[in-house]
């Protein structure tokens, strides 16, 4: 058992990487509070209980260069401090960024952390890793903080207007890859004090927002899963439905063609393949529990009343959706979102499930933990 400890758990990159550390039955998380940097005895407790140290705290942006480079050297500082202290000499990595090439105050500020860190390795023979990181990119990142792309799917999202300033090229990574590398160099103690993380994906800025416009008029306008041709436009796509109000937007209705010989109703269109599949469930009954890191799934209710919930991993809120198969609809299950569907009626309930990828048992994409 690795006991694993990550300043910064509650940012973009460090809840990715907590949340799937947790799934990892290998590794144990040794909880961090912000606080601790402000309290000596409990940054100096943390430190000692850690094999492994990944320090991703820090500030991105401010209204003072001051204080950005102030803030990340004195987080450094701090705990090199705690480090010696109690002489401790856990594996440390630290995320730096591919703005050490360019001066400015952000990046300088990350270099010398950095480099801090990578002398407290040497002069205590332990292990460091410096991540050079590229722009990182996925579910839950703050709009205009964290990057283009999370403030693009915050506005698209809402229809308000994106403004492109410089159409540059930029050098992306999905934040579940960068987790898998730093997962990686966890597993194979690498002692390198400089690795640049390569890049997954390299998009102009313009070819991102004409992307996100297509999968707001394809999916969220008219429920249609849209054409997508590779990875990085999946890892898009998802990054794109979590920005989306699921308050106001689930559960979708149906367009119901009734005659005399009953009705017909179109259940989805796709311009991908996928698994459909069928459930019958006795009322009362609960299904589900599970979430996906990957997988787009649409729930169909076409027979029955049913509860649909959702609750985003490592939060508290739980949306609640309502169906009737009287009047059809559907609720889409986003990534990292665990679901359940409960026939809450008195007769047999009837759900159809479409996902985008055929079950692979060796690799199913589920997660077990109840909403």
């Amino acid at each position: 058992m690795i006991n694993i400890g990550i300043t910064g758990s509650s940012g973009f990159i460090g809840y990715h990487l907590y949340q799937t550390i947790k799934l990892n039955k290998e590794f144990n998380i040794i909880e961090f509070n912000r606080e601790f940097f402000e309290n000596s005895d409990q940054l100096e407790q943390f430190v000692s209980s850690c094999d492994v140290i990944v320090h991703l705290a820090g500030l991105n942006r401010h209204h003072s260069d001051h204080e950005i480079y102030n803030v990340n050297l004195g987080l450094v500082q701090k705990l090199i401090n705690a480090l010696e202290k109690t002489n401790s000499k856990p594996h440390v990595l630290i995320s730096s960024s591919l703005q050490e090439e360019r001066g400015n105050v952000y990046g300088n500020s990350k270099k010398e952390s950095r480099i801090l860190l990578s002398e407290w390795a040497k002069n205590n023979h332990a292990t460091f890793s410096g991540l050079i990181i590229p722009n990182v990119f996925g579910p839950f990142g703050k709009p205009f903080y964290n990057s283009v792309v999370a403030t693009f799917c915050h506005q698209i999202s809402r229809y308000d207007q994106p403004i492109l300033e410089n159409d540059v090229p930029l050098k992306l990574i999905y934040v579940g890859e960068l987790v898998n590398e730093i997962i990686e160099l966890i597993n194979n103690k690498d002692n390198t004090h400089y690795k640049i993380i390569p890049h997954t994906a390299e998009v102009r800025v313009s070819g991102i927002l004409n992307l996100l416009l297509y999968f707001r008029e394809s999916y969220q306008e008219n429920g249609i899963i849209p054409k997508i041709k590779n990875s990085f436009e999946l890892q898009l796509f998802n990054t794109y439905r979590c920005y989306m109000n699921l308050d106001n937007y689930f559960p979708r209705k149906y367009n119901v063609k009734l005659d005399e010989r009953g009705i017909f109703v179109e259940l989805s269109r796709s311009e991908i393949s996928g698994q459909t599949s069928f459930s019958t469930t006795k009322p009362g009954i609960t299904r589900g529990n599970h979430f996906h890191t990957r997988k787009i799934e649409r729930f169909s209710v076409i027979k029955g009343k049913a509860r649909i919930q959702l609750r985003r991993i490592g939060t508290d809120k739980v949306y609640q959706f309502f169906l009737d198969g009287n009047n059809p609809g559907y609720v889409d299950m986003p990534i990292w979102y665990t679901h359940n569907i409960t026939n809450i009626g008195d007769d047999e309930l009837l759900t159809i499930f479409w996902i985008n990828e055929h079950y692979n048992p060796e690799d199913p994409d589920t997660f077990f933990e109840k909403v």
